[in-house]
Parts: structure tokens; sequence; C-alpha cells
């Protein structure tokens, strides 16, 4: 397991947004006032949506808000490797490095992130970029693939290869809009190149044979 620790260099305060407040009552509404601390993992969340990391400051605000002691919330926060404990760039890419995405390719998109971006965890000298190596996220069929983090929310973008993955950071430093889901002809995870099901006799019924059904009825006597 890895270390985590929080960042050095701590903001003085934090206080959520009218919008991340709205989403707080929503969460805080499913649990009996007793239980209120259910809500840890969905308030550490609101915290690194609306700052892009989770601070500090956020973890003891959430932490009195809830009437937890400190120390679990640190721990929840240190514990699950989806909450950032130090800024990030516009463009979080959070590459998988699992054995299906390694065996198709996820070493280059690496050599890319290396190349483009600079070290794990840190902001590209540009500001845009961030990128970390993930475990598996369950789009093994779609291997390789990276899920993209930005102000237009997180979105898994899949059938990469080094040049697909280049030209697709290009469009980021851009501030284009990028196609999320598969990069390749396929739609969603189906096969390559599939030629399966492509004949309608397969399925419309048409190549079916008629079956006799045996006589149910009862005979008369």
């Amino acid at each position: 397991m890895s270390v985590r620790r929080l960042a050095k260099e701590q903001p003085e305060s934090f206080a959520f947004n009218k919008k991340s407040e709205a989403e707080i009552k929503f969460w805080l509404a499913k649990y009996p006032e007793a239980k209120k601390a259910s809500a840890v993992i969905p308030m550490l969340w609101i915290a690194q949506k609306q700052e892009g990391w989770v601070s500090e400051p956020a973890i003891r605000d959430i932490a009195t808000r809830l009437e937890m002691p400190y120390i679990r919330v640190y721990e929840v926060a240190t514990f699950y490797t989806m909450f950032n404990l130090a800024p990030v760039g516009e463009n979080l890419v959070q590459v998988c490095g699992t054995t299906p995405c390694m065996l198709r390719g996820a070493e280059d998109l690496i050599s890319v992130c290396k190349k483009r971006i600079g070290k794990q965890h840190e902001i590209s000298e540009d500001g845009k970029f961030t990128w970390v190596e993930v475990e598996c996220m369950g789009a093994c069929a779609n291997a390789p693939m990276i899920q993209l983090a930005n102000k237009d929310g997180d979105h898994y973008i899949e059938d990469l290869d080094a040049e697909k993955f280049e030209a697709l950071l290009d469009d980021l430093a851009a501030g284009k809009k990028v196609k999320f889901g598969p990069h390749s002809e396929r739609n969603a995870s189906e096969p390559h190149g599939t030629e399966a099901l492509t004949d309608p006799s397969l399925y419309d019924g048409s190549k079916a044979k008629p079956i006799k059904l045996p006589n149910t009825e009862k005979e008369e006597g």
C-alpha cells in the first residue's frame, strides 16, 4: 500500500460554496442525524470537485460538520486514492496500468505522460495537466484507457495508443473539447471488426423450424 500524506503547503481556510452546500444538503438528507458521519465520503468528494483536491482545512471543516474526530476523516481521505491530497492541473489524467491495459500498450501512454507532463502527481509547467498511474478501472475490453477529470466531469477515454494520446493532449492543452469513450471505430465495448449477428435471419426467426407440439387436450372417456 502506498503512503499518502497531505500536501506540505496548505491554504489558511476552506469553505464550501453555494453549489456545494446544496449537494451536501442532498447527501445529509439520506442519513439519520445520528448517522450523518456516513456522508463523509460524499462530502470529501464534493470538496474535491469544488477545489480540485482535498486540503487539510477541508478535512477539519468536514470533521466539525459531521461531528467526527478529525483523525477519522483524515483516515478516510488518505486511504482512498480517489481523493487528491495535493493540487492538480486543470486536467487530471489517470492512466490504468493494470495487466490488461499494460498488455495492450499502457506503457506507451505512460511514456507520453512522462515526456509531455512530467513526474506523477506534479503539475505541468503550463498548469494544464497532472497524471497518475492507477489500478483497474473496469474497462479492460477497451484497453488501454485513461480516466480524464476536469471541468467537464470524469470520463473514460479508451482504445488509445501513443499517437492518439498525443493528439488528445494537444487538444486539451488548446482548450478544445475532446471525444469521450472509445477512440476507435467500435461502439462502446463491442468486439473489433465483428461480423457476428449481421445476418438478420440469425435472429428474426425466419430460420426457425416449425415444432409440432403434442396434443395436450384430455380425451373424452
